[in-house]
């Protein structure tokens, strides 16, 4: 029987365990070699963390002190709504313990710490390609129709 998982905030401890999973993370959409995340990304995005003036946050799921997926989140404005937003940037299972509730109970988290901070939404976006994923969001929350555009500057 598997060990249970607890969701809880990132510590500064968790540094090696957290950067094999955001590796994991950013191998899956495909952010390797060439096109890898710049260390000092990497190393700001850390450090945001536990910074008290940035509106970034890190949960992660932890078995047994082993660390089994990540969930980065930040609270902003909206121009449609007073209370604040959540949005839910990353979110990654290791994939030996996809299946096991890991991503819910990520998503659930992130959500009680939304409704603890007046947020009235969380979001978060996928892939088109991300099929695992999506059948889990579509159970946890409701698609909005919104196609994202973007451009580099």
């Amino acid at each position: 029987m598997s060990p249970p998982v607890v969701v809880r905030e990132l510590v500064r401890g968790d540094h090696a365990a957290w950067l094999a999973l955001w590796e994991g993370y950013n191998a899956f959409y495909g952010r390797t070699g060439a096109t890898a995340l710049p260390e000092q990304v990497t190393a700001m995005t850390w450090s945001r963390f536990f910074d008290a003036y940035e509106p970034v946050h890190a949960l992660v799921a932890d078995a047994d002190g082993e660390l089994l997926g990540l969930a980065h989140y930040l609270f902003h404005r909206s121009t449609i709504r007073i209370e604040p937003s959540c949005y839910l940037q990353d979110l990654f299972t290791v994939p030996s313990a996809r299946g096991r509730g890991v991503g819910r109970a990520l998503i659930e988290a992130v959500y009680q710490r939304a409704r603890a901070a007046g947020c009235s939404r969380t979001y978060w976006q996928t892939h088109e390609s991300n099929a695992a994923a999506m059948a889990l969001y579509d159970k946890v929350a409701d698609r909005s129709g919104f196609v994202v555009y973007r451009k580099e500057l």
